[in-house]
């Protein structure tokens, strides 16, 4: 009786604000029935070589399995060797049925499964955008009878080209997308999404055109991560929530701002990360120079494990990075600083997708994960 009177409550509290608070311009000519209120999903990509780290279930978190990846060849193949009787792993994994009990256990839960075609060659990405409507044709002619096999029913395009591309090199791409969209749509395969870095929301010389390919993809997940790396001249957080223009240059905030000037809220999927980095530096404070060489990515998991077993080493949680930090003196006289994402740095991030009404969030990736990392994620979707 207790949980009618609930039910009631809220029916009685949703008429009301559409009868009185929604905006006459919005609900004109829209019936009641008609109006939905949009799921956020929560995406989870699975590298093949994360398979012996990731669990099988993550249904507590995650709508969308994403399987990370078959390569995209120079003319827009599948690629299935890497040389003569060398398989390409991803491609090799999924075929030997190494990722079986993961979208088994997907599908039995209920999450849609997802596929990811990627290409982070230089030289292959020129030349197959060379024609990008052949290429876009050889994509799909491979990859739709595999997602009709295994159950995928999105195609994830990861395309990550990192010299700067020029405005016709842009076009093409755009081309290429757009070609690939509408094979699968004549095929009835599946939806698209599109990966695009947080960097091309504020810089015209990336490959991806978010304006271009905001009205062909079905989502864009801003990959926003990787704001420092294995290439970086000082230490700093992967994914700063905050302080662009101050001690960071760029940050997540300031991507979504971007990416919301740009698209659709709803289209928008917020990439996290489940790793950090660690340097080795002579200074000891957080930015210092970092001994060349000496990068190592570090998993949540790793983080934590360190945590436990290091009597001298803490924690702390900085309010602008949204990330921790951990920095120890080593036994040769310089320091290691390691900079990672915990509970607290998904916390923002699920606020900040919330406050932007963002249509999801993504995660980089399962089997990176330690005990607690994910749990702000755990009613997100509802």
């Amino acid at each position: 009786m207790a949980l009618v009177t609930v039910l009631v409550a809220i029916l009685v509290a949703f008429l009301l604000v559409y009868k009185y608070f929604l905006p006459r311009t919005l609900k004109k000519n829209i019936p009641i029935a008609d109006i939905i209120i949009p799921q956020k999903e929560v995406l989870g990509f699975l590298p093949y070589w994360l398979t012996d780290k990731a669990q099988t279930d993550y249904s507590k978190y995650v709508t969308n399995l994403t399987y990370f990846s078959l390569t995209v060849d120079k003319d827009g193949t599948i690629q299935k060797y890497t040389g003569p009787g060398e398989s390409e792993p991803g491609y090799l994994a999924l075929q030997q049925g190494k990722i079986d009990p993961f979208l088994d256990s997907a599908k039995a839960k209920g999450e849609d499964l997802s596929i990811t075609a990627f290409s982070g060659n230089d030289g292959d990405i020129s030349e197959m955008l060379k024609d990008p409507a052949i290429s876009a044709n050889n994509l799909t002619q491979d990859i739709i009878p595999i997602m009709r096999q295994y159950g995928f029913t999105d195609l994830n395009l990861d395309v990550e080209q990192t010299q700067d591309a020029s405005p016709a090199a842009r076009l093409s791409f755009t081309e290429f997308v757009k070609d690939i969209k509408a094979n699968l749509v004549n095929a009835k395969a599946g939806t698209l999404s599109v990966d695009i870095s947080a960097i091309s929301f504020v810089k015209d010389t990336n490959l991806a055109d978010p304006v271009a390919l905001a009205p062909i993809a079905d989502k864009i997940i801003l990959m926003a991560y990787d704001y420092h790396s294995s290439v970086s001249f000082v230490t700093g957080p992967v994914a700063p929530g905050l302080g662009a223009g101050t001690i960071s240059e760029f940050d997540t905030q300031t991507a979504v701002e971007a990416a919301l000037k740009m698209m659709p809220s709803q289209e928008i999927i917020l990439g996290i990360p489940l790793y950090g980095y660690e340097w080795e530096t002579i200074g000891d404070v957080p930015r210092s120079a970092v001994i060349p060489g000496t990068s190592l990515i570090i998993s949540n998991q790793r983080a934590e494990d360190l945590l436990a077993g290091c009597a001298s080493c803490s924690a702390v949680f900085d309010s602008t990075d949204e990330e921790s930090h951990i920095i120890y003196k080593t036994a040769t006289g310089t320091y290691q600083q390691i900079f990672y994402p915990d509970k607290n740095a998904t916390q923002f991030k699920v606020n900040l997708a919330n406050d932007n009404s963002l249509g999801g969030i993504a995660l980089w990736a399962l089997g990176y994960e330690g005990k607690t990392i994910l749990e702000p994620l755990a009613g997100y979707q509802n």
